[in-house]
């Protein structure tokens, strides 16, 4: 990389970090990216040591998904009918009540599982009602052509903190796991607090019915092919790759690492996530975005498998890095696929749908994972997850040709195309495109000093 490049990009994210939203954003973020991975690892922690059985971590996991099932379009209504940052933080201080709650049970320890089970319904339902609001935020407070690079710096930074997050929780856990509900509670309330300090937006409320709006956002995905083919596989390769809930019985009676490998388990993905989303942030993904989401969906399925049938602690911490790796590069795939390709008066309702097909995924994928580690095994409910996948692919290949072919990932927002040729002067460089009216427009570069 040039001098000059290297001098752009830290004067593009440093004008990024100038903008007060985008910095309340990134704080808010990471605050509660930070208390979801020690709430996610605390609450598997617990559940399991209370009957040790691999189907009460498949329970957590439908109990997750059944509030995102029911609450994920009228969340995404919601969140674009009224202001967004006002949704962020009542959600926040809902979660953080919610493990108040689960810290008082867990302290006291004298309390059926069955009450456990409620309270994470509580944190399940607050978490289903704010994601769609907190996903359709950095759209409209960052520029159009600075998304990308925002959306990666935020995913790196975020995957910074999930590898600090679950490394924190099995120490915390180690000391006594009410700590860790307790620490996660306050970075609740860091998060609600950051939120507070968005601009408030302009809602653009329209006629339509609450039941016509909600059909318009699945309508929309549902008529754009390779938005709905790269948000469906990601659907199916987390319900069939859900590893990550079966950690606490890996932890104990696989590979024998107590609390502390735990945490390093649980934080391994996140490694990996966060060395190829720095990537990402100075080499953003603009050309074969389509056969590169399916290769990734890929890689992740064969160390998903690797992981399963792993005895050795170092390498199913190389599995679960590499997994991740190739995750966050379909994860920024959907992610610019998502919010770029829809009307920010309908963001929420696109982002509620999203959570349906991956955020309740995740949740149904744990389900999915205690029923077979009840019924087959715990490595071989892994395996067969990562084997599923891999077949997966092969289908969408072929159900879904325009995004095996999609090329790039830029170059068609707002409907503009780029067109061929381009000229440096003496007086700057030039470009062409055409708008979605078929207009030739001519972009220009000022010559630098």
């Amino acid at each position: 990389m040039t001098l000059s490049r290297r001098r752009r990009i830290r004067v593009a994210v440093r004008q990024l970090f100038r903008e007060r939203d985008f910095l309340a954003f990134f704080i808010a973020r990471q605050s509660v990216i930070l208390a979801y991975s020690i709430e996610s690892a605390a609450i598997g922690w617990q559940i399991y040591s209370l009957r040790h059985r691999p189907f009460d971590l498949g329970l957590v996991g439908l109990i997750l998904f059944l509030p995102q099932l029911v609450l994920a379009l009228p969340a995404g209504i919601l969140a674009d009918r009224w202001d967004r940052r006002r949704i962020c933080v009542y959600g926040a201080l809902a979660e953080t009540s919610g493990l108040c709650l689960i810290g008082v049970l867990s302290a006291s320890g004298n309390y059926p599982i069955a009450v456990y089970f409620w309270a994470v319904a509580f944190i399940g339902i607050a978490h289903s009602v704010g994601t769609p609001a907190e996903r359709s935020v950095l759209a409209g407070i960052v520029r159009s052509h600075q998304f990308v690079r925002a959306q990666a710096i935020s995913s790196s930074a975020g995957q910074l903190v999930i590898i600090a997050g679950p490394a924190i929780a099995g120490v915390l856990i180690a000391i006594r796991t009410p700590i860790a509900f307790a620490v996660s509670a306050v970075c609740y309330l860091s998060g609600a607090a950051a939120f507070s300090f968005l601009n408030p937006r302009d809602v653009r409320v329209d006629d339509d019915s609450l039941w016509k709006s909600a059909i318009l956002g699945l309508r929309f995905i549902f008529s754009r092919k390779v938005l709905l083919g790269a948000i469906s596989l990601d659907l199916f390769a987390v319900l069939f790759g859900g590893a990550i809930s079966l950690l606490p019985i890996y932890a104990t009676q696989i590979l024998h690492v107590g609390p502390l490998g735990f945490g390093a388990l649980r934080s391994a993905p996140a490694v990996g996530s966060a060395v190829v989303a720095v990537i990402i942030a100075r080499h953003p993904i603009d050309r074969r975005a389509g056969p590169l989401l399916f290769w990734c969906v890929a890689g992740f399925g064969v160390f998903t498998i690797v992981f399963g049938i792993s005895t050795n602690f170092a390498l199913s911490l190389l599995a679960l890095a590499l997994s991740g790796g190739f995750d966050m590069v379909s994860v920024v795939i959907r992610s610019v696929l998502v919010q770029l390709r829809s009307p920010d008066e309908m963001r929420g309702r696109v982002s509620a749908v999203e959570n349906v097909f991956i955020g309740a995924s995740n949740q149904l994928g744990m389900f999915e994972s205690g029923t077979l580690a009840a019924l087959l095994g715990t490595q071989v409910s892994v395996v067969v997850g990562g084997a599923a996948t891999l077949a997966i692919i092969s289908l969408w290949a072929k159900l879904f040709p325009a995004l095996r072919k999609f090329d790039r990932l830029m170059a068609e927002y707002g409907g503009c195309s780029s067109l061929p040729g381009r000229t440096r002067r003496w007086d700057g460089r030039f470009a062409w495109i055409t708008d979605p009216e078929g207009n030739r427009v001519e972009l220009w570069e000022p010559p630098r000093r």
